[in-house]
């Protein structure tokens, strides 16, 4: 991997491919807060002071410390080798912003997922989407400091994934655990595109 420090703006000449991932979930399972401890340069963020407005329609239990909420899209930067750069788009997770999604989904190679365990049923209609739109996504488990530990096999049944969908555990603070995450996705769907029959439809 590329060391590259947050003030360095411009691309290597080496870069010959770049990528599009979306980084989805619900809400306040930590998406900006991954977005921003991975990107080599300063992220943009949307975020709003979360008002009266929100109350009775963004679900705060758990997050009571919870002050701000992505309202468009969080964006970073990443280059992970000489020659791939990855660009970062973080979604809003609440249902009134889904129509986003399609915008932001466009030209994405992958979806990372982040999931907190102890919101676990607030996953749900998110993987519902990603199933219907037929995105290929990694699942990524945010490791708060109090969330249970659980297996593969009990996170892979309770959330109804299909066998080949990676699942991993990160950090969405420390940069190292979340690139491995973005690792894992680019993987798995550079997998994907090697196991299709050649001459297969995109």
């Amino acid at each position: 991997m590329v060391s590259v420090g947050s003030a360095d703006r411009y691309l290597p000449d080496t870069v010959q491919q770049a990528v599009k991932i979306l980084v989805m979930g619900a809400f306040g399972v930590g998406k900006t807060t991954l977005v921003g401890s991975v990107s080599e340069i300063e992220p943009l963020r949307t975020e709003e002071v979360m008002t009266e407005a929100s109350v009775g329609v963004d679900e705060l239990a758990g997050l009571e410390g919870k002050t701000t909420t992505t309202v468009a899209m969080d964006f970073g930067r990443v280059t992970l080798s000489s020659r791939l750069v990855m660009y970062l788009f973080g979604t809003p997770g609440q249902r009134r912003f889904w129509d986003l999604w399609e915008g932001l989904a466009e030209g994405a190679l992958g979806v990372l997922v982040l999931i907190d365990t102890r919101r676990l049923e607030d996953s749900f209609d998110v993987l519902e989407q990603l199933e219907v739109r037929g995105l290929p996504f990694a699942v990524a488990i945010n490791q708060f400091p109090d969330s249970e530990l659980y297996s593969e096999e009990e996170l892979r049944g309770a959330l109804d994934l299909l066998p080949e969908t990676p699942i991993v555990t990160c950090d969405a603070r420390q940069r190292t655990s979340s690139v491995d995450a973005l690792i894992t996705l680019v993987q798995h769907v550079s997998g994907m595109g090697a196991a299709r029959p050649a001459g297969a439809a995109s």
